[in-house]
């Protein structure tokens, strides 16, 4: 994408009154200039404010969606008597929901403001955890779990979509890392803390599991509370900024407006995504590869248990991988910035995936299997990062964004319903299909992330060659226009 601030480079704009700053757009044809001085302090509050928000959203709700994995290995199952794959198919019911209303929520954060939207979300999500500690039955669990899949599907895409609009194309993948440093963060503390619960035994008639949604409930309310006070409408009218922050925020989103389009929706640009080549090959990708970390995250402790070990081990045993997950993250997602390169990372970190899960299927050796879950990590948070960045900063204008990225979720998360069900207890302790499927899928997911490579590399040197003959437009709108270059 071409960098809308590079026209500052070409005078001193950090000269200029704010007064000139807002003249210089109002006469047709004439270009806005905003201090990059200006901007970068409008950003950083952001950094400082919204970020941390995001991360403390995301941190929540990925450890009320994964619980339910910890929960089972200390007597979710056998207290509701299930059986075969019930389990597998309750999480399935909430992956249904959760991939069905993506694309709706990021459209309400675009509509009515992330404060409403995605407060509504923490509010819902909050309560059906704590209705998760009482279930009594499999239906129950079932509808509880289709609930929470409702409020819970636009916490992540959410977030991705306001980063992508406010961030900068190459510093975009650090903000959204957010999204799965925190389901290491909270895959690290949901065992720690389910550890913690498990050995405080039953108490007043609520055995361990139960606790531990109870619990979570009230970490998610105080935390998520105190962050959806922080939570602006939109960037421009930020609560946190000054002022002049704010016109600074006006001024930039009048300056982007040939990227970013103007207010309101138009559905010709839902046409646009679901026939763009780019948008179906990398969400094709990102399913394929979701397998690996969808998988990952809701059985890695029955994965552990399913080794061997004994299961008050368990939740202690997730934690190292985890760290070593988030260490790994913040990596890949600095490099890549750095590079501001995508595609060559995410090869990259398919290859640990492919050799974790190979590994698992390669040999029955309890410790020899930990260690692949271990190899695995390196890579399996930095792709599904790294490939929402890509495709979030490559959307414009921000109405074809605010359909094609929850679009590209929910492609993706269609994995969930395939990673729910490749661990039933009946293949245990090895889960050798399970394991099989994810690391085929993941080689079949590094061809097609080199395929869209390909596609946007094709793209941007036919635009090239175009300018180069003096064409001044190619018919075409938003990022397929003349003058958006995609990042690689």
């Amino acid at each position: 994408m071409s960098d809308p601030t590079s026209v500052d480079k070409d005078i001193k704009a950090a000269d200029m009154p704010t007064a000139a700053v807002q003249d210089a757009s109002s006469e047709e044809g004439t270009t806005i200039y905003i201090s990059p001085e200006r901007e970068a302090a409008a950003l950083r509050k952001f950094d400082r404010w919204l970020v941390p928000v995001a991360f403390a959203f995301l941190v929540l709700s990925s450890l009320d969606r994964n619980n339910l994995g910890n929960a089972k290995t200390f007597g979710f199952s056998t207290d509701l008597k299930l059986t075969g794959n019930m389990f597998g198919n309750i999480t399935t019911a909430f992956s249904v929901t959760f991939i069905v209303f993506e694309v709706p929520w990021v459209i309400a954060v675009r509509r009515f403001g992330a404060n409403r939207a995605l407060g509504l979300c923490l509010i819902m999500w909050s309560a059906i955890t704590l209705a998760t500690a009482f279930v009594k039955t499999y239906h129950q669990a079932v509808a509880v779990r289709v609930l929470l899949g409702i409020f819970e599907a636009g916490i992540s895409p959410g977030f991705a979509y306001l980063f992508s609009t406010i961030y900068p194309q190459a510093e975009a993948g650090k903000r959204v890392m957010m999204g799965n440093l925190a389901n290491c963060t909270s895959g690290a503390f949901g065992g720690l803390i389910a550890y913690g619960v498990q050995s405080m035994g039953t108490r007043r008639g609520l055995v361990p599991w139960r606790w531990l949604f109870i619990i979570e409930f009230c970490f998610t309310i105080l935390i998520g509370g105190i962050g959806l006070a922080v939570l602006p409408k939109t960037p421009e009218d930020a609560w946190f900024l000054s002022e002049e922050e704010k016109e600074t925020m006006r001024l930039r989103r009048q300056r982007d407006e040939a990227f970013r389009g103007a207010d309101g929706f138009d559905w010709k640009w839902v046409r646009m995504c679901l026939t763009d080549s780019y948008i179906l090959v990398c969400a094709l990708a990102f399913f394929t590869s979701s397998v690996a970390i969808n998988g990952f995250g809701v059985f890695l402790p029955t994965i552990i248990q399913g080794l061997g070990y004994a299961a008050i081990r368990v939740n202690y045993m997730t934690i190292p991988v985890y760290v070593l997950g988030a260490i790994s993250l913040i990596t890949n997602c600095y490099i890549s910035d750095r590079m501001n390169r995508r595609a060559i990372v995410l090869l990259w970190c398919c290859i640990p995936v492919v050799t974790g899960y190979l590994i698992c299927v390669g040999t029955a050796n309890a410790h020899a299997g930990y260690a692949g879950m271990f190899v695995l990590v390196l890579g399996v948070y930095p792709i599904s990062t790294l490939v929402v960045a890509w495709m979030g900063t490559n959307l414009s204008p921000d109405n074809k964004r605010a359909f094609g990225l929850p679009f590209f979720y929910s492609i993706g998360n269609l994995s969930l319903l395939i990673s729910s069900q490749l661990y039933p207890s009946t293949q245990g302790p090895r889960y050798v299909q399970g394991n099989a499927v994810s690391a085929g899928l993941e080689v079949v997911a590094a061809c097609l992330y080199a395929s869209s490579w390909f596609i946007l590399r094709r793209r941007n040197a036919l635009k090239k060659r175009l300018i180069a003959e003096g064409a001044t437009t190619n018919g075409k709108e938003g990022d397929r226009a003349l003058d958006f270059t995609y990042g690689l």
